[in-house]
């Protein structure tokens, strides 16, 4: 079934993601051993355990095995000093065998999750959470953005849901979703509102909504009456209960007042794997281009291009 005939409300990452796979990092994958003779290699780095984190990597698997890329995950004990994992994460920037490096969060509570993410390297740094990325992503100039936070926009322009001159309203402010989406959509010509889990009255922010992302982390925190009739609904919680997975919104409540609306799971994460693939191919794909500006451009358009179609040639001299 194509996009156009798709008419329900729900927003199906897990339908994006099959239709990117196939027309944006399948082809590319065509490209690689011909081109690179190598494959992009991931390293995912796990300390301690965390459902939300395991959930995350059963999903990041999953989708790898259908992909040309190689995936190594190392689990670090709960008790990995901080002076330990810089010196982990220092020894693979240092490997030109590794292409993109993740650290799963949340990590434990004694190490510092900004000194851990400065600490890698740019060009590795697939969650677009080093300080170059950072930089470069809030001045709209971006390599590599935060995987969700692109999941998102993708999800949004996927269902050719208009940006443009709407008021966004974000509910979280972390570097993950809240920052980087808030540039994105400000790049899209949106008007954007942040505000969390402390703002009140919450509701008085989201019923002003023509898009409302729920990104703070606590379940069902979004409820019926807390948004306008008609308005998109994205929600990137993953919260559990009872070993049940839960979003920031409560689906039930809002499915008959939203036009559009992601489940979770199914929504929000699919999409985000999806893009996590997209910027380690990136990631690779860039460090190959060395400094052919307009090669590193062609790069970027492409793997910024949710509506490709199939191509194989595109950005290969």
């Amino acid at each position: 079934m194509s996009l156009n005939e798709v008419k329900s409300k729900k927003i199906d990452g897990r339908l994006f993601a099959q239709e990117y796979l196939d027309k944006v990092l399948k082809p590319r994958c065509e490209t690689f051993v011909d081109i690179y003779k190598k494959l992009p290699k991931l390293s995912t780095i796990l300390v301690g355990e965390s459902p939300a984190s395991e959930s995350y990597l059963k999903l990041k698997d999953k989708f790898f095995a259908k992909l040309c890329v190689e995936s190594e995950v190392f689990r670090l004990p709960e008790e990995t000093t901080e002076e330990e994992l810089l010196a982990f994460i220092d020894k693979q920037n240092h490997d030109n065998q590794i292409d993109g490096i993740l650290v799963q969060v949340p990590l434990p509570s004694h190490i510092n999750e900004d000194t851990i993410s400065e600490s890698i390297a740019p060009s590795k740094d697939v969650e677009g959470l080093s300080p170059g990325n950072v930089h470069a992503w809030a001045k709209a100039l971006p390599n590599l953005v935060p995987a969700t936070a692109l999941g998102v926009l993708a999800l949004l322009k996927f269902y050719k849901i208009p940006i443009e001159g709407k008021h966004a309203v974000i509910v979280g402010r972390s570097m993950i979703v809240g920052k980087p989406v808030t540039h994105l959509l400000l790049k899209e010509n949106a008007t954007v509102t942040v505000c969390h889990s402390r703002s009140k009255p919450l509701e008085e922010y989201t019923k002003q909504a023509d898009i409302l992302i729920a990104a703070v982390g606590r379940p069902h925190l979004i409820k019926k009456g807390m948004i306008k009739d008609g308005a998109i609904v994205v929600d990137v919680g993953i919260n559990f209960e009872n070993g049940k997975m839960l979003g920031d919104v409560d689906y039930d409540d809002l499915s008959e007042t939203a036009s559009y609306i992601s489940p979770v799971p199914g929504g929000s994460g699919p999409a985000t794997v999806c893009m996590l693939v997209s910027n380690l191919l990136l990631a690779f794909e860039l460090k190959h281009a060395k400094k052919s500006e307009e090669k590193l451009n062609c790069l970027r358009d492409y793997y910024a291009n949710y509506d490709t179609i199939g191509e194989t040639g595109f950005c290969i001299e």
